[in-house]
């Protein structure tokens, strides 16, 4: 294999494959990337046996063949490399790939690409597409919310499936960790009708989210009971999906909460913030005692001392008072894109529901503590 490609396009496609690599392997081969060069385009995939990324870039093929090596290892030396540099790589067969550029010379060692595994293959039957900025929005305003607690893996990842809203079929991605809960709606796509209920795991939310940005209006979406492939411009991206049952989630979503506070999304989050600075680290709780016409925040700790804030709201009901963690309300906050937020309680001891005033696409729940 002999080929020479601009370093800015071979940084650009390793930065995609190599961070699916895991920084420590007990085998080998899932240390590598996999380089195969044929008719003018370099291909490289990475995998950690749940997760396979391949991206190709175009490239001046000398002679076609593969290889793998180490992927952190070449990625930091393309990374290192000057700007504009023409890169060489050259593998001969002999366990040995030689990278030039420019004065620069390095000689990496190479595992054949015959023990390099193969997670992409398989029937993955329901097939459609979601705009990128559709995708986006369901995976930015749930991922917050995705548990990082081992024990309940079921909840490690975003649960995409089909379903109804006042009459009308919606795609719908939930996450949760048990203190707060994000469900995001975007229109059903064709294709998708039939669709099963998936959990796709943390790390492929992560490196999907990374290629959003740097594709084109649409990702191909395919997917089986056991697998999801999310297909760009120059990159396919394929996951193993959580083998679990997500909860009912809807149970979690109170119905009867009858008191209605509207406040300016903005100001709200930016009081919360000042408040919680007073709140000890391992808590962070604030407490937040609504009456009419006005919102009281207040937080205190021992180390710190206290700190009050009062901000106007549009609020007609009893007084309540509860307590959150500060940082889970803000995770929420941040994510109601409208000017007003629309906060509906029932007392100071049952879950809270957050939304937008003027988006019922997004729900967020969160649980109150005791402060």
């Amino acid at each position: 294999m002999k080929i020479t490609i601009e370093r800015s396009e071979l940084i650009k496609s390793l930065g995609h494959v190599q961070s699916v690599v895991e920084r420590r392997n007990t085998i080998p081969i899932l240390s590598n990337v996999k380089i195969e060069a044929a008719e003018g385009r370099l291909t490289l995939n990475a995998t950690d046996m749940d997760l396979d990324m391949v991206d190709s870039v175009g490239a001046n093929v000398e002679t076609p063949g593969a290889i793998t090596v180490s992927a952190h290892t070449l990625y930091d030396i393309v990374r290192k490399l000057p700007e504009g540099s023409q890169v060489e790589l050259n593998a001969s067969g002999d366990g040995q790939m030689q990278l030039s550029a420019g004065r620069s010379r390095f000689t990496l060692s190479c595992l054949p690409t015959d023990e390099f595994p193969v997670l992409s293959g398989g029937e993955l039957p329901h097939n459609f597409n979601v705009t990128a900025a559709e995708l986006r929005s369901l995976i930015d305003r749930t991922k917050f919310a995705i548990s990082t607690e081992e024990t309940r893996y079921y909840l490690n990842g975003i649960y995409l499936h089909k379903a109804d809203r006042d009459g009308v079929d919606v795609l719908r991605a939930v996450a949760t960790d048990g203190h707060r809960l994000a469900s995001v709606e975007a229109p059903l796509p064709a294709g998708s009708e039939n669709m099963p209920g998936v959990i796709v795991p943390r790390k492929a939310v992560t490196e999907l989210r990374k290629l959003i940005d740097e594709s084109g209006d649409e990702v191909a979406i395919s997917m089986s009971e056991s697998k999801i492939r999310f297909s760009f411009d120059n990159a396919v991206l394929t996951s193993k999906l959580i083998d679990g049952t997500f909860p009912d989630y809807q149970r979690v979503i109170p119905s009867g909460n009858d008191k209605d506070m509207e406040v300016n999304c903005k100001l709200f989050s930016d009081a919360v913030d000042r408040v919680s600075a007073i709140s000890s680290e391992k808590s962070r709780a604030i407490k937040l005692v609504l009456s009419r016409g006005l919102l009281a925040l207040s937080a205190s700790s021992p180390e710190h001392g206290s700190a009050e804030e009062e901000i106007e709201v549009i609020y007609e009901g009893d007084s309540v008072e509860i307590g959150f963690n500060s940082a889970y309300l803000l995770d929420i906050t941040r994510q109601i894109e409208g000017d007003t937020a629309l906060v509906s309680l029932a007392d100071g001891n049952s879950p809270t529901i957050l939304r937008e005033m003027d988006d019922a696409s997004a729900i967020y729940v969160i649980m109150p503590m005791r402060v």
